[in-house]
């Protein structure tokens, strides 16, 4: 592997953007157009070596955040399957002494506004429909498909003899 190769594998950690990697290494605006390819299983311009090379980056990364996936999935579950009563106190509107730290983790801020008469608090919790429909896609729920049915018109110019052929065909 070449010295811009390397570069733009250290680039590509920074915002995981071939093109944009592939820019900041010091590559061709037109080539770095389609660099993507590079990293592409099924591209006749795959770099294996470059894709190698990532991989063992982002696994170092990985190793030195202590960011992966499962635990990714793992915080998403925690704000997906929270249940407010066993976060917040219905009595005094706070937090619950026994809340659990996974129950708390749930928790995107407190606020607490306190007057002569009176104490006002308000407990946000995370977006649980958004750590839902996260996880479900990770899961593969959510899928979307799209069919479609009907005929495509096809035109064939024959431009040297004027004559043009009308067909349609039927998508596969």
């Amino acid at each position: 592997m070449n010295k811009r190769d390397e570069a733009f594998c250290e680039e590509y950690l920074i915002d995981l953007s071939p093109r944009h990697a592939a820019i900041r290494a010091g590559f061709a605006p037109s080539t770095a157009r389609d660099a993507w390819k590079w990293l592409d299983e099924q591209s006749d311009r795959q770099k294996p070596a470059v894709r190698a090379r990532i991989d063992e980056l982002l696994a170092e990364r990985s190793r030195r955040t202590g960011v992966s996936a499962d635990r990714v999935v793992r915080e998403l579950a925690r704000v997906a399957f929270v249940r407010a009563s066993d976060v917040i106190d219905a009595k005094t509107g706070g937090l619950r002494e026994d809340a659990s730290p996974d129950d708390l983790a749930a928790v995107a801020g407190v606020r607490v506004k306190a007057g002569a008469d009176f104490v006002e608090r308000e407990v946000r919790l995370c977006d649980k429909t958004r750590a839902l429909e996260l996880l479900g896609k990770h899961l593969g729920m959510f899928t979307e498909r799209v069919q479609m049915e009907g005929a495509v018109p096809v035109i064939v110019d024959d431009s040297g003899d004027d004559k043009c052929l009308i067909g349609f065909a039927s998508p596969t």
